[in-house]
């Protein structure tokens, strides 16, 4: 789990989800793209050429279905990508995205009923390239019953020094809208800004290293309509400060060990003016086996200190008080694997591949207790992805 996922918009006002779903899709995109960018860069390099120009992304369609259990939250549904060029300096790209959500999650069932709900996402996306550089336009919209959310990004990437060195910087704006079921008399807003630098270098012939670094900014409602504090052991609503401000800096390396396999390590500092500090660390391993399987595990631990107001069950009246467990402290660890198998290939024209991936969870809570036990909170969680990516 990353701190600046903490900050996803949708998690202030129902944190549970940000162990779904969401959380993982923010994980596979963010995690692919960078994927790309360091493939491409190690390809270039093995490859033996020099100076070139920036490339365009494949054209592609992906078909996916993805499923998240754990917590009592079970969410689930499919999403779709289309990527197709456009001469030989544009690319355009749509997605949807569909979460079907079984809501049953300690915070639910400690203070209302399950619930159901979907959740859908569309999103449209432009690349130009120009020489070394290419720039990336993209806006999202997504909608559920008490909630929709839009962003607008835009990304530049720069190839410097013969291709050796390329930098990005990128920013994003969002927008929500919060609401309350069955209390159309509630209605709030958060903004949210996040600014991205981004320098990755080729060390040696079988080395490259990566550093990216995150600005974030929130303004407006940043808690839950629905979720109480705790206060003297009786339940009252949350108060949460309306502005929050964080940076992260991740560092990583990803070392070719000669063997059609590859190791990388990876790790993240964030911290923001909650008080929130965490760290992530990872270490994961990639191996080619034969010529049509490709094989990726990955070890990752995450830690977290509690934000300055959160309290499990507070003795001292405070302007701001949350139990969110989200905003408390505790660590998670997370192994998960992944398999593509390349189905058919024609050289130049197309190729077909099957993936499946799965990542298990294990979130262990400090200072949140279980109200029903009296005890620390625990609990498990499995991610399930599978998908079929054609190029062509």
């Amino acid at each position: 789990m990353a701190a600046t996922e903490q900050r996803d918009s949708r998690r202030a006002v129902h944190p549970e989800r940000s162990e779904g779903s969401r959380l993982r899709r923010r994980r596979v995109v963010g995690s692919a793209r960078v994927s790309a960018l360091l493939a491409g860069l190690v390809g270039s390099l093995l490859a033996g050429t020099g100076a070139r120009a920036a490339d365009l992304p494949e054209d592609r369609a992906e078909v996916l279905f993805h499923s998240y259990t754990g917590g009592g939250v079970n969410a689930f549904g499919p999403a779709l990508l289309v990527r197709k060029n456009v001469a030989d300096r544009f690319s355009l790209a749509g997605t949807y995205y569909v979460d079907a959500v079984s809501n049953a999650s300690i915070d639910v069932v400690t203070q209302a009923s399950k619930y159901h709900e979907v959740r859908s996402e569309y999103g449209l996306s432009g690349d130009y390239v120009y020489r070394d550089s290419q720039i990336t336009l993209g806006a999202t919209t997504s909608r559920e019953p008490d909630y929709t959310a839009s962003a607008l990004s835009i990304d530049l990437v720069q190839e410097v020094f013969g291709g050796m060195t390329t930098v990005s910087l990128g920013f994003t704006r969002g927008s929500d809208t919060v609401g309350k079921k069955n209390s159309p008399e509630f209605h709030d807003v958060a903004k949210h800004w996040q600014y991205r630098f981004g320098l990755t270098q080729i060390l040696t012939p079988r080395v490259i290293a990566s550093m990216n670094v995150e600005a974030l900014a929130d303004d407006g409602f940043l808690g839950s309509p629905y979720r109480a504090a705790r206060a003297f052991g009786t339940f009252v609503p949350e108060r949460n400060p309306r502005t929050r401000s964080a940076r992260a800096v991740k560092f990583r390396v990803i070392g070719d060990l000669g063997s059609r396999d590859s190791l990388h390590a990876d790790y993240r500092y964030y911290r923001d003016t909650w008080e929130i500090q965490a760290h992530t660390a990872e270490i994961g391993y990639s191996r080619h086996f034969g010529d049509n399987y490709l094989a990726d595990t990955f070890l990752r631990y995450y830690t977290q200190r509690h934000a300055l107001f959160y309290s499990d069950n507070a003795t001292t009246e405070t302007l701001y008080l949350s139990r969110n467990r989200q905003l408390s402290s505790f660590d998670d660890v997370s192994l998960g694997a992944k398999l593509a198998y390349s189905l058919k290939k024609v050289p130049g024209k197309y190729e077909v591949k099957l993936n499946g991936a799965y990542e298990f969870v294990r979130y262990s809570f400090k200072d949140f207790t279980d109200v029903r036990t009296g005890g620390k909170y625990a609990s498990n969680a499995s991610v399930l992805q599978l998908f079929v990516t054609a190029t062509y």
